[in-house]
């Protein structure tokens, strides 16, 4: 563990996971001078999807937005797999948050919050941000959820 961040991310009773590898041709984050943009993270626990397919049908928002918690968890792993130390975010610029909907689901912006929640608990005022919510047909391996992220880093 290294840094003031893992360690409240212990007191959470969180682990910060492996960086869930790419399933096509891209890269998990990379660096733009002192920004990193994460690519899109799925809520894979241990290599697995733990829930499949659209919220308001085969997966409740409260599930969803538990979900939406651990993609943000990946993205936190995505991004200190290029920036070395969690402690180097100088704050969460934009989170993105795609939620495959039922067609009647209205309620993206809730279940979003699992991931701004989270980041506000890890982070503190460093992890306010702006945020979309997108209600989309569908994702990867028919994910319920998938969050992406732009932070800003320190001076190294």
């Amino acid at each position: 563990m290294s840094g003031a961040v893992e360690s409240r991310l212990a007191e959470l009773g969180l682990t910060l996971p492996e960086v869930v590898p790419p399933l096509a041709s891209y890269q998990p984050a990379v660096v733009s001078g002192r920004y990193v943009f994460t690519s899109g993270q799925l809520p894979m626990v241990d290599g697995k999807l733990p829930v499949t397919g659209k919220v308001g049908a085969e997966v409740t928002p409260e599930e969803a937005k538990d979900l939406a918690r651990t993609c943000a968890l990946n993205a936190l792993a995505a991004v200190k797999s290029v920036a070395g130390d969690l402690d180097r975010v100088a704050r969460v610029v934009k989170v993105v948050g795609f939620v495959a909907s039922a067609a009647d689901f209205t309620g993206q912006p809730a279940v979003v919050n699992g991931a701004s929640e989270l980041l506000g608990e890890v982070l503190g005022d460093k992890g306010v941000h702006a945020r979309s919510a997108v209600g989309v047909a569908v994702l990867p391996l028919d994910a319920p959820v998938e969050v992406e992220m732009q932070v800003e880093l320190t001076e190294a």
